[in-house]
């Protein structure tokens, strides 16, 4: 194992000591080096990106049912979490705009990556323009208008299905009009008072889907998303377009776990050089990375996927003690999101059932994982039985068909 001191040399210290002992979870390690390639063949371009829109899916589905729930009122009903289950839940904007999906079914968090895939066709391979994402946006929130006004029913239901549209992107239209219109005050003005001046997790919804547009090019995909993330504020933009990188690097051919995480260690935006605060995405890594070591003293896998894990249970009481005011807070999504993948050993379905069984905004940090992962993995690596239930009700229910937005993508970066 290397170490790096010049970076976190009391926790690596740590960690070598640690990784001698047997049957303890693999510890990731840092690679020397970030390596770059983006050699892949059609069908392998094709493979990743549907593993990113369909492993995003399937993970904003396994938490969608019990979103927000606290771990108690997740465990009283539906026991521990393994799988899909059916969402008998109420509509709203940012979740599910049909009530009582069946098994499969998504909320905003897959909305996002189908948005911002759609986004993606109008632009040049290589390149992104904000104020194109912001007009698109903004597009999109107008026919949902046009929608409504078109609407001559008596029947509220039609008016009431229309809304949740509106709604959705309507925060959202506030922030890009003044952005488009090269309006700094408004813009300012706006983005402090976007959901209420929280730092959500903006641009970690739709992260996994720029990523994947520059296949095996990490800092690339972090300095041209890192633009896109114009609705995050403070260190959350810096945390999207490190969760962009970490898409784009497992995009590589035969990407190992070191690329993934060499791509948390990315800052062309020198982040680093904050000054009295640093760069606090790094300081979310390291608590991460402690959670993880703790933790695989106690337990090892597969043991520590069960439920009464004692090292899964100190993992969610350290991440407890992490929460915020909100639950998507972007740094809490961060933290709880490598938490996961680190402490399953980048395991897709284990990433995922971490996440989902913890709570809080579990559909957004199983999406944003699945997502991720889903990009390293490729759609043929990730679970049958999920996959193909997550594109069957996207299609049939909620009118998403993943595969053909996949294709549309994979033909688009092709045009070099």
């Amino acid at each position: 194992m290397k170490s790096y001191s010049y970076l976190i040399a009391p926790l690596f210290f740590l960690l070598i000591s640690c990784s001698k002992q047997e049957k303890k979870i693999e510890q990731p390690v840092f690679s020397n080096e970030i390596q770059t390639e983006s050699a892949l063949t059609e069908a392998e371009l094709y493979d990743k990106v549907l593993g990113m829109l369909v492993g995003a899916a399937i993970g904003d589905a396994m938490g969608a049912p019990t979103e927000m729930w606290s771990r108690e009122s997740i465990n009283l009903e539906y026991g521990y979490v393994e799988g899909l289950d059916s969402m008998i839940r109420e509509v709203s904007p940012e979740g599910t705009w049909k009530a009582n999906l069946p098994a499969g079914g998504t909320t905003d968090d897959t909305r996002w990556k189908v948005l911002a895939t759609d986004y993606l066709l109008t632009q040049k391979p290589g390149e992104l323009e904000a104020k194109d994402f912001a007009k698109h946006i903004l597009n999109s929130y107008e026919q949902s208008l046009k929608k409504f006004q078109q609407l001559e029913s008596l029947d509220p239901e039609p008016y009431e299905q229309v809304m949740l549209e509106v709604n959705w992107l309507s925060e959202w239209a506030k922030v890009s009009q003044p952005f488009l219109d090269n309006n700094l005050i408004g813009y300012a003005d706006s983005l402090s008072k976007f959901y209420g001046g929280e730092m959500v997790c903006a641009g970690l919804l739709y992260a996994p889907a720029i990523g994947v547009y520059f296949p095996g090019h990490p800092e690339k995909a972090y300095q041209e998303g890192y633009k896109l993330s114009f609705f995050d504020l403070g260190y959350a933009r810096d945390i999207s377009a490190l969760a962009m990188a970490m898409t784009a690097a497992g995009m590589k051919p035969k990407a190992t776990k070191q690329d993934l995480l060499a791509a948390l260690r990315l800052d062309p935006e020198s982040y680093f050089q904050s000054r009295l605060v640093g760069r606090t995405s790094y300081k979310i890594l390291r608590d991460a990375l402690y959670i993880n070591q703790e933790a695989k003293k106690l337990d090892s896998l597969p043991s520590a996927m069960s439920s009464n894990s004692p090292a899964l249970a100190y993992a969610f009481t350290q991440l407890d003690q992490k929460q915020q005011d909100m639950p998507f807070h972007a740094g809490e999504i961060f933290l709880q999101s490598l938490t996961a993948i680190i402490y399953s050993d980048f395991d897709f379905k284990n990433s995922l059932v971490f996440l989902t069984n913890y709570g809080r905004d579990n559909d957004t940090t199983a999406a944003l994982v699945g997502g991720i992962l889903g990009a390293w993995y490729g759609f043929e690596k990730l679970p049958v039985k999920e996959r193909e239930q997550v594109l069957k009700i996207n299609k049939s229910e909620l009118g998403i068909d993943l595969t053909e937005t996949a294709q549309k993508l994979t033909s688009h970066l092709l045009k070099k």
